[in-house]
């Protein structure tokens, strides 16, 4: 999907996955995948926006309630799902479907959100109107109804168990917004003094305080271009690939780890599919690879 994207492109970001070799990379991990296909999204060029306020917001929300559906199913098997997109309004189906799973069993989840970007717009402060920049505030309970009560749970993750890490491009009423939501954020310049072993020990503990385990949503525009050049809106000062490795590594070994969203993978601004390359590598540190 890149409907909820000023820029085009992220719609492919699973299939250069699967040309990296996500899957084959899985199973020598000696785990069992499967790939259930692609999530049907209406083509931007069939459509046009209704609310500029919160472009394709129906079109988007009714491919998140599928993706709800579907991530629902694959957690009934007992498997796990790492959902790819795709710009980064995907997660509002992961998180509904993994928040409402974990309802059902009288428990809730926590979240960490790796992003550049705050993601905590809502079609009254977003300045494009693009829904890209509008999910997390979504999953906290901000923002449009076709969005915020996609799960069974209002908000679908409680503040308290939500963390923000990476960012370093906020725009200013979103700035106002996280501030009074509650969520503990971890910016750039945390990461610089604390070190990111610092800042993932600390995330993970607040996102499984009393919860079940916590859901990864992961952009990768909160890596550095060096490193991720191909992703729907790179900003320059993003995390080094070890430290973008470590995020991985520190959610692995947590062993509270429930799903995983890899996002905003443009191959149309990459360069040889650097980018997926990436991401599957980061993929596969969150299923268990290890060096030694």
């Amino acid at each position: 999907m890149d409907l909820g994207g000023g820029r085009r492109g992220v719609d492919m970001g699973p299939s250069a996955l699967r040309i990296a070799g996500l899957g084959e990379g899985v199973r020598k991990l000696g785990r069992e995948f499967e790939d259930l296909g692609n999530v049907p999204v209406e083509q931007i060029e069939a459509r046009a926006p209704e609310n500029t306020q919160a472009r394709f917001l129906d079109e988007i929300a009714r491919c998140c309630a599928d993706l709800r559906d579907r991530v629902l199913r694959v957690l009934e098997r007992g498997s796990f799902p790492l959902v790819v997109g795709g710009d980064h309004s995907v997660a509002c189906g992961s998180v509904a479907a993994v928040s409402s799973w974990h309802a059902k069993q009288d428990g809730r989840i926590g979240l960490i959100w790796f992003d550049a970007h705050g993601d905590f717009n809502t079609p009254d402060t977003s300045p494009s109107g693009n829904v890209h920049g509008m999910p997390l505030a979504s999953c906290l309970g901000y923002g449009p109804d076709e969005l915020t009560r996609l799960g069974t749970r209002f908000p679908m993750v409680d503040p308290k168990n939500t963390v923000l890490v990476g960012v370093h491009s906020l725009d200013a009423a979103e700035r106002e917004l996280i501030l009074a939501s509650g969520i503990k954020v971890y910016t750039v310049r945390h990461i610089d003094m604390w070190g990111m072993h610092r800042v993932m020990t600390e995330a993970i503990e607040i996102a499984t305080d009393g919860t079940s385990g916590f859901h990864l949503s992961y952009d990768l525009d909160g890596s550095d271009p060096v490193h991720a050049p191909g992703v729907g809106t790179p900003v320059p000062g993003g995390m080094t690939d070890r430290e973008s490795m470590l995020v991985m590594e520190h959610a692995s070994e947590s062993g509270r780890l429930l799903s995983l969203d890899l996002t905003e993978i443009n191959p149309i601004l990459d360069t040889r599919n650097q980018t997926a390359e990436f991401a599957r590598e980061l993929a596969l540190s969150a299923l268990g690879k290890l060096v030694l």
